[in-house]
């Protein structure tokens, strides 16, 4: 997924994807969703990340989907 909201720089994380302008890993917002978490109990875990931002990239993660279920 090409993305303007998520980063990875191999000097941070060793290239993990971030949320751009965090070093918060993208994979943490979906683990801790998959957990049960909400998703207000992942903001306050992670102060740096924005609702905005984590629920723009579930937008583009549901587009992406979208896209490779019409291919299918």
């Amino acid at each position: 997924m090409t993305s303007k909201l998520i980063s990875s720089d191999p000097d941070i994380f060793g290239g993990t994807p971030v949320f751009l302008g965090t070093r918060v890993p993208v994979a943490v917002l979906f683990e801790n969703l998959a957990d049960g978490l909400t998703l207000e109990e992942i903001l306050e875990s992670y102060p740096s990340l924005t609702r905005d931002i984590a629920l723009n990239v579930l937008k583009e993660a549901e587009a992406s989907f979208e896209r490779e279920q019409a291919v299918a």
